[in-house]
């Protein structure tokens, strides 16, 4: 009798197990400190432009960058890139060229038009369509990355978890499907995108050593400015309506003791 506890509890963790392989719930995110968090943050200029330098190396071969401009790079409460360091990032891409002087859209082998990038473009897509990135990603499609975190439950930390859950041992009873990888933090536990990140993948120009960490850290923040570009404009403008009332306040009070003195 005395070995009946310890088998029923060791069943019931098998059980539970089960359950939790069964269930596929993704574990809520990692929990990190972020430059940008609070009424005071802002973005970190020098994570801004490592996690360009990996969003390009690396993130760029699979996931567009639609909806932001070149001339984005150089704004104010951007990346803060100078104006020919923009430029010369623009010149890099091929973007399609439009019709020639001929009214011809692709060159004599067939291949689309290009020209080099100008600050007026936006970062061109990997591939020329759904079709195209489907086909070259085993039928599934990599999201556009330039609103990612506003789009997902989590933001921030849950993009940064996302990128850093591989290499964890499935549980006991989990099956990994085939051509797919497990990601404790990914809805289901099979996700379709492979490692992205590796240690010193990237070199960075300041020094910085590039774990896996590191990395996803850095492009975690240039995506979440990706997704809001304005924040650091808006918080300002937050702070000013802020002073102003306060201000108000103050002046609307002494007129009331002004119009009212000598009344009670």
């Amino acid at each position: 009798m005395r070995f009946l506890l310890p088998l029923g509890i060791a069943a019931a963790l098998v059980a539970s197990q089960a359950a939790l392989a069964a269930t596929g719930d993704p574990l809520p995110p990692v929990d990190q400190h972020w430059s940008f968090e609070g009424p005071m943050g802002h973005y970190d200029r020098a994570e801004l432009q490592r996690g360009f330098q990996v969003y390009k190396e690396v993130c760029s071969a699979c996931h567009a960058l639609s909806h932001i401009a070149f001339h984005d790079l150089d704004e104010a409460g951007g990346p803060s890139f100078s104006e020919k360091q923009m430029k010369a990032i623009a010149a890099g891409y091929k973007v399609p060229a439009g019709p020639n002087d001929k009214g011809d859209t692709v060159d004599d082998k067939g291949n689309p038009l290009t020209r080099p990038g100008i600050a007026a473009d936006a970062f061109p897509g990997p591939f020329p369509n759904e079709q195209a990135a489907r086909a070259a990603n085993g039928g599934a499609l990599p999201p556009d990355l330039s609103m990612v975190v506003s789009a997902r439950n989590g933001g921030s930390r849950y993009v940064y978890s996302i990128i850093t859950g591989f290499h964890k041992t499935p549980p006991p009873g989990f099956k990994v499907m085939d051509g797919k990888y497990f990601n404790p933090y990914f809805q289901g536990w099979n996700i379709s995108m492979p490692p992205p990140l590796s240690p010193n993948q990237v070199s960075y120009a300041d020094g910085t050593k590039a774990t896996v960490e590191q990395e996803a850290h850095d492009v975690v923040t240039f995506l979440t400015w990706a997704s809001d570009p304005k924040m650091e404009e808006r918080k300002h403008l937050g702070f000013e309506v802020m002073a102003f009332l306060i201000v108000l306040s103050g002046m609307l009070f002494l007129a009331y003791r002004k119009v009212w003195k000598g009344m009670h």
